[in-house]
């Protein structure tokens, strides 16, 4: 396959859920796309200052898991195995080596704080924002980005929603894809 357009789908996956699935599915479906990467940050930084997040290694495991049969997907360690903090654009200007375009697809949560991104300046020139309708979010993006919505029905899922729940398998099997259960309960004890 010419790999000429790649929709970039990052996060730190601690842990992957249903509503990531859902968010693929649908960006899949959406003919956009030659290929998407979903890339497990290495060190996300903007999450680290926030608090503890689990080793990149089970995260990237975890989303492997996740995302392993969906169509047009492959799950990458880049971010993994660049030092220092994981910044987007530094992504996309090594995506843009192999391929004509790349979309960042991100949560309209997300879609707001763009303009606080590393490099955002530059990467706002580089890209353009699929947006993931999320439940409560309107999907605002800053000026100067060139956006879309990505059609599908929003899901009330997170992964901070998730880690507060007790790590029964009988809870996890409503909000995590099945393999992804025994690598959750693994680190969380």
């Amino acid at each position: 396959m010419n790999v000429r357009r790649i929709g970039l789908f990052g996060g730190t996956f601690d842990p992957p859920h249903f509503g990531h699935v859902a968010a693929l599915q649908a960006a899949a479906a959406s003919g956009r796309f030659d290929l998407i990467e979903v890339t497990v940050a290495g060190d996300p930084y903007l999450k680290r200052l926030e608090g503890n997040v689990r080793d990149a290694t089970i995260r990237l495991a975890m989303a492997r898991a996740a995302f392993a049969d969906l169509e047009l997907v492959e799950v990458s360690n880049r971010e993994i195995r660049r030092e220092g903090p994981s910044y987007t654009v530094d992504t996309v200007h090594e995506l843009l080596k192999d391929c004509d375009s790349v979309d960042l697809i991100v949560g309209a949560d997300l879609s707001r704080q763009l303009d606080s991104w590393h490099g955002a300046e530059e990467l706002r020139t580089l890209v353009r924002v699929g947006v993931v309708p999320r439940p409560g979010a309107t999907s605002v993006v800053p000026d100067g980005w060139v956006s879309y919505e990505i059609p599908m029905d929003p899901v009330d899922l997170s992964s901070s929603f998730v880690r507060d729940l007790e790590p029964t398998s009988t809870n996890l099997r409503k909000f995590l894809p099945e393999s992804v259960i025994p690598l959750y309960q693994s680190v969380r004890g």
